[in-house]
């Protein structure tokens, strides 16, 4: 194989760099009707003021919530990864099908649970932010306390039990949620959090992928360029140091976007006994494991009754 010029490597890495640090929105293509699920479309302020698109899903007599944020370019619907341009978002590692979420919100509700999905900053029709930067969950984070807070305000939701369901980039949003304003948390009884991810380990494995691993260093000072964080800075395996909640973690452990080790450390990260690491199997495909909880539920499922009920 023929050396790429330097010039063509320079490019793909701003193309890259800018591709992240900028996602485009995806959208919005069902509703919880489709599912037979009542339900009201609500906004509210995150905690700097970005207003964010949601829906609320009532479950009658309960007194348990669950609140469902989504990864990167997704929104509370999911992604629409069998069209272009949101095909090509993550073909590289063979996730060109489409992911919908509606059924894990009819499995929450058919277990008893309220449940609150909100589009985050930047995606979805939530507001822009941040000059539509993403941040690997650092600007989030202020969402998922937003989120916290319209749950508190709600005179019908008073005393609930509250647990947190979070994806990706937004179970990154959560941990450094927790990680920095600790004292928004105290009344959550446990969290899921779906393949949280540091962006230095998917950078890396694209490089890997595209026999340019020896540029990554420049790849970063690209990324930092553009977003104004390093890797380092971008990466939840420091942030989950501060969790002192039971934390259920599942991650597809042959993700051709990451490595096993990255999750691992999140994981090990966790200060508490209360943590589990459920490891996805006989795929190597990372949208899987986002349809992994619709599929076989019952561990999911298991830890939020354990902690809610």
């Amino acid at each position: 194989m023929q050396p790429q010029p330097e010039d063509d490597i320079t490019q793909t890495l701003k193309a890259m760099a800018k591709g992240w640090s900028q996602p485009g929105r995806s959208p919005v293509l069902r509703t919880p009707t489709d599912e037979g699920l009542a339900f009201e479309n609500v906004t509210f302020p995150s905690q700097d003021g970005v207003p964010l698109e949601a829906w609320y899903i009532p479950c009658p007599d309960s007194r348990r919530l669950v609140i469902v944020n989504h990864p990167l370019t997704f929104n509370r619907y999911g992604l629409a990864s069998h069209l272009e341009p949101w095909r090509s978002f993550g073909a590289a590692g063979g996730n060109t099908f489409e992911v919908d979420y509606l059924a894990d919100y009819r499995i929450l509700h058919e277990a008893g649970y309220h449940v609150l999905t909100y589009d985050e900053r930047n995606f979805g029709l939530s507001g822009s932010a941040n000059g539509g930067l993403n941040s690997g969950g650092r600007f989030e984070a202020r969402d998922v306390i937003g989120s916290l807070r319209y749950v508190r305000s709600r005179a019908d939701l008073e005393g609930v039990a509250v647990g947190l369901f979070s994806r990706c980039n937004g179970a990154n949003a959560t941990l450094f949620a927790i990680h920095t304003e600790p004292q928004e948390f105290d009344d959550v009884r446990c969290l899921v959090l779906c393949q949280p991810l540091s962006i230095g380990s998917v950078m890396r494995r694209e490089l890997e992928m595209m026999n340019l691993i020896d540029h990554l260093d420049t790849l970063e000072r690209e990324v930092q360029l553009a977003a104004s964080c390093t890797f380092d800075q971008m990466s939840p395996n420091d942030w989950a140091r501060s969790v002192h909640t039971p934390t259920f973690i599942y991650q597809v452990h042959d993700d051709l976007m990451t490595t096993p080790a990255d999750v691992q450390a999140t994981f090990d990260a966790l200060p508490i006994d209360d943590k589990s690491l459920h490891w996805i199997h006989g795929t190597q495909a990372r949208w899987d494991g986002y349809l992994e909880f619709q599929r076989r539920p019952g561990p999911m499922l298991d830890w939020l009754n354990r902690y809610m009920t």
